[in-house]
């Protein structure tokens, strides 16, 4: 059978690493997005572009407009890269043709490890470590739980990074208050606290990551990185990565917890480890993440061997290799905040070093976007940053 893909969100760099990949192998891939041009739609690798109405206003018309994409295209495998529109597309699943691929377990499978307060009761259940957690059903619950607090700072979780009503899609935020008064604020403020959220003791540390693929319940690879560079500096969005080792503590903590939910796709599973070296699990994204290409780069394709899985072929060799991935307008972005930040929070010693780094990143290392075979996604960057910087 001849697949015809449909990678959503194209704006997103992991969706221009996923249709790189698919395309490399000669598949047809095409790639959605709720404008008009994107960032994956500008690779030599996208078979077409397609557009569709925002997902985060309109949540049904833009599933309506999948299904028709579905039939004029003939698409039959489907790959959201965005949690808001793997949501939409799981909610509406039963509406899906069956001849369409959706690289996700059952829907109860989904929200036991999406949804947060569910995820902290599984891994409770097997031992995984989880910061001290109070779970509340609403705003009005969590200040009346506040008020058996008394060890700040604390982290208040919504139960998920985007919850689905009926009309739009509600984009959520962590927060982590230093006082009684901050939390209570926090609660009183944002309306998605009247969804259900966490209070949980702030975990002292560094995060780390597992990235996973499961085929039916059973582990096929597991990756991991280290975040070198931010934007912003003092944590963000990654600009320098490399890929690492993993530890075997949050490899077994991860497959456990993705074993428990018979999980079939993958999965970023992410932690916070504490100065005594204690991995504690904050959330699981039932979705591909930011740097995606590392991944690939590092020999470990999980787009393919996602494909691969999902369409009963036998998966490709992984042949493992150290890597550094660099996003060269996000590195430029984060050198920019350095050098016009104060001498009282960057020494002039210090910003000319940071300027000797940014321009030697290290060996192994390969631009995200900037790829002399497929030159297309940076100039259509590019173009972005510059018209950003305009207005």
């Amino acid at each position: 059978m001849d697949h015809r893909i449909l990678v959503l969100d194209g704006n997103q760099r992991a969706a221009l690493a996923a249709v790189r990949s698919l395309g490399s192998k000669s598949l047809w891939a095409a790639v959605g997005e709720s404008t008009t041009t994107s960032l994956a739609g500008a690779s030599r690798y996208c078979s077409r572009r397609l557009q569709y109405p925002d997902p985060y206003s309109s949540p049904r018309e833009f599933f309506d407009a999948i299904l028709l994409l579905i039939d004029q295209e003939r698409i039959t495998f489907l790959l959201p890269i965005t949690e808001a529109t793997t949501y939409i597309l799981m909610k509406y699943r039963s509406e899906l043709p069956e001849s369409v691929i959706l690289p996700f377990p059952c829907s109860a499978a989904v929200e036991s490890l999406s949804n947060k307060n569910e995820l902290f009761e599984l891994a409770e259940r097997l031992e995984i470590p989880i910061p001290q957690t109070i779970v509340c059903r609403n705003a009005e619950q969590g200040l009346l739980a506040l008020e058996s607090i008394n060890h700040f700072p604390i982290v208040i979780k919504p139960f998920k990074s985007k919850i689905l009503t009926q009309g739009s899609i509600t984009s959520t935020h962590v927060f982590i208050a230093g006082s009684k008064e901050e939390a209570s604020l926090a609660l009183q403020t944002h309306s998605f606290f009247n969804f259900p959220f966490t209070l949980q003791t702030f975990v002292s540390g560094h995060g780390g990551g597992v990235f996973a693929l499961f085929n039916e319940g059973k582990p096929v690879c597991f990756f991991a990185h280290r975040r070198l560079r931010e934007k912003p500096p003092g944590g963000g969005v990654s600009v320098l990565s490399e890929s690492s080792p993993i530890d075997e503590s949050l490899r077994a903590a991860a497959e456990r917890l993705l074993k428990s939910a018979n999980w079939h796709g993958v999965a970023m599973v992410e932690f916070r480890i504490s100065d005594d070296g204690i991995g504690y699990l904050m959330e699981v994204n039932p979705r591909f993440w930011g740097s995606l290409q590392l991944a690939i780069d590092s020999g470990v394709d999980f787009p393919w061997l996602l494909f691969q899985i999902c369409t009963g072929q036998r998966t490709s060799k992984i042949i493992w290799k150290p890597c550094r991935l660099r996003w060269l307008l996000g590195d430029l972005d984060r050198l920019y905040l350095i050098l016009k930040a104060p001498r009282s929070t960057y020494s002039i010693r210090r910003k000319i070093l940071e300027i000797l780094r940014f321009l030697k990143p290290g060996r192994f290392t390969r631009h995200e976007v900037n790829r002399l075979g497929d030159i297309g996604p940076a100039w259509y960057e590019l173009r972005q940053y510059i018209a950003a910087l305009k207005n």
